[in-house]
């Protein structure tokens, strides 16, 4: 039998693909991998908000499933949209890695650094912790985030560390954000698996069920709160209670919440939003 396992093309993303691979073969069992590129991949120098909504980098790798192309797509759970799309299904979720952000290039955050990022999660966070910092937009692959940061003179860059790991890259790691500093992206640490609704046999094996309670209660509260790329929201479950956050692009507030229900937590960050703010928050949202 012959799955065919779809993948960015990326360096990281293949290792990631062939980690995948490696719990699906057995006995009879062949995997191909397939490169497919997304939209993510194609452009590199608009911001995501600017790309689309959120599944910048799994538009692609769903539709080759849907037409039949691949039999698995391998996401970073990250990476998702918070819902399901309509006949496809995540059929398992890889034990999770190290979930936290990495600072590459200083040892800890200090006033007027120059720091390079994509993602308003975290420029929001860090302007919420220094808000002397100048964060500066930073798109590409791992590998060219790290060459950037030399090229423009940053003073440092933050990237999710288990992609590092992955890539043997761990010696670029020089400080790993605790959650209740920088909350991480809900599935970030974590490869997903997605099927056609009704194959989940394909990769049931590969399911590791903790990773799964963790992962989904962090994408329903995301899906509640109805963030996405243009909204700075984070959700982790750290295997005891969730945490999640609404923010303010700019840092200049952040609601930050701990509990057990998904949707409560939705509904008591979404209530404290300031009320000046709520309606550009939710058009950011749409």
């Amino acid at each position: 039998m012959l799955i065919r396992v779809g993948s960015r093309g990326s360096r990281l993303a293949l290792t990631q693909a062939e980690l995948a691979a490696s719990h699906l073969r057995g006995d009879g069992i062949e995997i191909a991998l397939v490169p497919i590129t997304t939209a993510g991949d194609r452009d590199r120098t608009k911001p995501f908000g600017e790309i689309g909504a959120r599944g910048v980098f799994v538009k692609e790798l769903e539709e080759a499933l849907l037409d039949g192309r691949i039999d698995v797509a391998a996401h970073s759970a990250k990476d998702m949209t918070s819902t399901e799309t309509d006949g496809l299904a995540v059929g398992a979720y890889l034990a999770r890695e190290d979930a936290r952000d990495a600072l590459c290039g200083a040892e800890r955050l200090r006033p007027d650094m120059r720091i390079g990022t994509a993602s308003i999660r975290r420029r929001a966070q860090l302007l919420a912790l220094e808000p002397s910092l100048s964060i500066e937009p930073l798109r590409g692959n791992v590998e060219t985030r790290l060459r950037k940061r030399g090229e423009r003179g940053l003073d440092a860059i933050v990237l999710a560390a288990c992609g590092l790991e992955r890539l043997g890259l761990t010696g670029e790691i020089a400080y790993r954000f605790p959650p209740d500093e920088l909350l991480p992206e809900a599935g970030q640490g974590a490869l997903a698996l997605q099927v056609r609704a009704g194959e989940e046999s394909l990769v049931v094996r590969a399911d590791d069920p903790e990773t799964r309670r963790r992962v989904e209660a962090e994408r329903s509260c995301v899906a509640a709160i109805g963030g996405g790329c243009l909204a700075p929201v984070a959700a982790h479950h750290d295997g005891r209670r969730l945490s999640a956050l609404i923010a303010d692009e700019d840092g200049g507030w952040i609601e930050r919440r701990t509990g057990d229900d998904p949707l409560d937590l939705a509904r008591e960050l979404l209530a404290a939003v300031p009320a000046t703010t709520r309606s550009g928050t939710d058009a950011s949202r749409s």
